[in-house]
């Protein structure tokens, strides 16, 4: 009976990590990675060539240690492969378990996200008017 190899024993695994401008998302260990770029979607795996992508808006997934795949919907972004540690870099991205959950948590995300610019846009209106309104109130008093 033959002895297993170091790479049967123990194979080789990715470092995943998902960063976003409020922290890390995920940090965990994953046996494959399929992400789409702009030119198309790519599959990582442990022993494939050093890899940089640009991410558009789409489904991250990865096969974790325990051979479970996990999804996560990303925007846009970067990611960045160095040996055995892949590293994503994006605005936003939300881990789900299966594809429809995945849709709602996305939709139900975006749709905080519009409630939050339109709450930006007016307060910045606010802003703008008000600093008009000092502006002709100055003028009027030379």
């Amino acid at each position: 009976m033959t002895e297993p190899t170091r790479s049967q024993s123990h194979p080789r695994q990715l470092r995943l990590r998902i960063f976003l401008p409020t922290g890390t998302l995920i940090d965990a260990t994953a046996r494959k990675i399929v992400a789409e770029a702009e030119d198309g979607a790519f599959c990582l795996l442990p022993r494939h060539a050093d890899w940089v992508a640009a991410l558009v808006p789409g489904i991250l997934l990865y096969t974790d240690a325990d051979g479970t795949e996990v999804l996560c919907a990303v925007d846009s972004g970067t990611l960045v492969k160095a040996a055995d540690d892949v590293r994503v870099a994006c605005f936003n991205a939300v881990p789900g378990d299966d594809l429809s959950t995945l849709r709602e948590m996305v939709q139900d995300a975006f749709h905080s996200l519009d409630e939050h610019e339109r709450e930006a846009r007016s307060a910045l209106a606010r802003l703008e008017a008000g600093t008009l309104r000092r502006f002709m109130d100055w003028e009027a008093q030379q």
